[in-house]
């Protein structure tokens, strides 16, 4: 989610949530990053040339595709198995386009926007193995329980988000709760759960804090959800190439250190309240060899090409990738587009 800044202006659609439609969904296509089926390197949206990658680097093996589903939402392919993270592809209106940000604003769910983008319940194109959860506000989560539901997949989160799933409907045989530290296997994956945290306001305080330490009354609104703690995701292939895939602009550098990730798929922030976010996560992370920015486009607006984004958040992008760039010459910077598969592993 964004946080809110400190301009008088008015609340963007970003301003209350950290990186960051309706129901239709437009097509999903167009250019993105490097090694994306052929494309050309990708940019931000500024004019600086993509990075030098570093010699030493190993080359992904086409094992696995990874398919942003805008937000911080991932789908990831592999030969046997497809995991979804954070998935939010409803979109509906909060208020925030218009600067009057409602947090009453009713959860509700786009069941034919889902199948158009992740394929039909029931169909080989639909089905979905596991589910993770970086956090629980409804901008990750609020379809989680409907596509749990409807296709039978497990769903890793944390403990508030295992009750407000019980709350939501999900059978309790499709819930693991993790809390960082975890290793294991997802079909031909290994997956390992990171502790992290969320990022926050201007002010410094965190939008709709709070834990469920019990299943709570069915939500029926955004502030139902509260951030119920953060986590992250490192996905590694057989060949031990590995993904690290953030929620939130913030992290925590002693759980990232010793890590050594390919790639890691970074929110971008919408303010400067976390101190030297880049320096401090490329040195936890050792200079990975690819960023991936996520969580930039504007979640209000349907699923199409190209995201949409804000002059600000763009602005955002180019000193971000700008920074990367000086800090570590040797990652490359890539912007992907909705559901163009990206070769990460």
């Amino acid at each position: 989610m964004t946080t809110p800044t400190t301009k008088k202006r008015g609340l963007s659609r970003r301003s209350l949530m950290t990186g960051a439609g309706t129901a239709a969904l437009g097509v999903l296509g167009g250019a993105t990053g490097a090694r994306a089926l052929g494309a050309t390197p990708a940019t931000t949206p500024g004019t600086a040339a993509p990075a030098q990658e570093p010699a030493s680097a190993t080359p992904p093996t086409g094992f696995a595709t990874f398919s942003w589903l805008g937000t911080s939402g991932w789908r990831i392919r592999t030969p046997t198995t497809t995991v979804l993270l954070d998935p939010y592809v409803t979109r509906f209106d909060t208020g925030l386009a218009k600067g009057a940000f409602d947090v009453t604003t009713r959860l509700r769910v786009d069941a034919a926007a889902l199948d158009q983008a992740l394929g039909a319940p029931g169909t080989a194109d639909g089905a979905v193995d596991s589910i993770l959860v970086t956090h629980t506000h409804w901008d990750h989560f609020s379809d989680v329980p409907h596509l749990a539901r409807t296709r039978g997949a497990m769903v890793f989160t944390t403990l508030t988000g295992y009750h407000l799933a019980r709350a939501m409907g999900v059978p309790l045989g499709q819930l693991a709760v993790v809390r960082g530290g975890e290793e294991m296997h997802l079909g031909d994956l290994v997956m390992r759960v990171v502790p992290s945290l969320h990022s926050r306001t201007a002010s410094g305080a965190l939008l709709f804090p709070g834990v469920h330490t019990q299943a709570p009354r069915r939500p029926r609104t955004i502030a139902d959800l509260p951030e119920g703690d953060t986590l992250s995701y490192l996905l590694r292939s057989p060949q031990g190439r590995s993904v690290l895939l953030l929620g939130g602009s913030d992290f925590d550098d002693q759980a990232l250190r010793g890590l050594r990730v390919d790639t890691v798929a970074l929110p971008v922030p919408s303010t400067d309240t976390t101190a030297d976010f880049a320096g401090r996560l490329l040195t936890a992370l050792e200079h990975p060899r690819q960023v991936v920015l996520v969580h930039w486009d504007d979640f209000e607006s349907p699923l199409k090409n190209p995201p949409r984004a804000g002059d600000e958040t763009r602005r955002r992008m180019d000193d971000l990738t700008a920074r990367i760039r000086r800090l570590a010459p040797g990652t490359e910077v890539v912007v992907p587009r909705y559901g163009v598969p990206l070769d990460l592993l």
